[in-house]
């Protein structure tokens, strides 16, 4: 069953794809940009078979875009009622509060 007004149901392709099934799909999340499996069904209880596949394909997917140094991060902090977890490279909740300056951004100048 799916969702029509729920964004992971919608499902569109706006960052890139990494593995798609009939059980689930791997994209970039838009909000912090690392792998994140989407069951295809809506609801946030999944039976156990299918979690057991996603987090496999996740892990397979983290393994090859992130490397060695990463986490399966089951918690749906802003789409609560819809399964998916990120893989979380080490660290990424500390540098999402890492701000760079930008040249010509405003601010002060470097130097």
């Amino acid at each position: 069953m799916k969702d029509p007004a729920c964004d992971l149901c919608i499902a569109e392709r706006i960052t890139t794809w990494h593995h798609e099934d009939e059980h689930c799909f791997v994209a970039d999340c838009e909000v912090c940009g690392v792998p994140m499996v989407v069951w295809r069904s809506h609801g946030s209880a999944p039976p156990e078979d299918d979690v057991s596949h996603m987090i496999a394909v996740l892990q397979a997917v983290g393994e090859r875009v992130l490397g060695e140094s990463f986490r399966i991060d089951p918690v749906m902090r802003q789409i609560p009622d819809h399964f998916h977890a990120h893989a979380r490279p080490s660290g990424w909740w500390f540098k999402r509060f890492t701000h760079h300056a930008v040249p010509g951004a405003g601010g002060a100048s470097p130097g």
